[in-house]
């Protein structure tokens, strides 16, 4: 009987325990994804842009505005969720330090996501920058 009062107890805790390491390793995953946006985006942002220009260019839809690769902030949370090719002026996309993301829904018939070209990172002070758009959405793999 104390054997299997031993081996119950033995069984919640392991039980209790693999659940407590799969909560950490989803909320720590979480935390990689965020930050890993920046970091990919400082490291190769640069040659993500060059990589898109040449597959725009060979397509035959390339431009001759600047471009420039950013990450994007969703307007909710201020969490960094994904990164995007922003196109404009040179002037202009020298301004931009990210791009805001905001979702809506239009009469439960149609789903909404607005991409805004920032001046900033602050989302509490928006400050869109004129002339700039969005040219590509970049699916970054963790």
């Amino acid at each position: 009987m104390k054997k299997q009062v031993i081996a119950a107890m033995l069984t919640v805790s392991l039980l209790a325990a693999g659940g407590t390491a799969v909560t950490q390793a989803f909320s720590l995953g979480s935390i990689l994804k965020v930050g890993g946006v920046t970091v990919l985006v400082d490291k190769f942002g640069d040659q993500i842009n060059d990589f898109l220009n040449k597959l725009l260019m060979k397509n035959g839809v390339g431009t001759d505005y600047a471009t420039k690769v950013v990450p994007v902030l969703s307007i909710g949370t201020g969490k960094y969720i994904g990164a995007v090719q922003v196109v404009g002026p040179t002037a202009q996309v020298d301004k931009v330090k990210a791009v805001g993301q905001l979702e809506g829904s239009f009469n439960d018939i149609a789903r909404a996501k607005a991409l805004i070209p920032l001046e900033s990172v602050d989302i509490t002070h928006l400050s869109r920058v004129q002339g700039v758009g969005v040219s590509a959405i970049i699916d970054l793999k963790f």
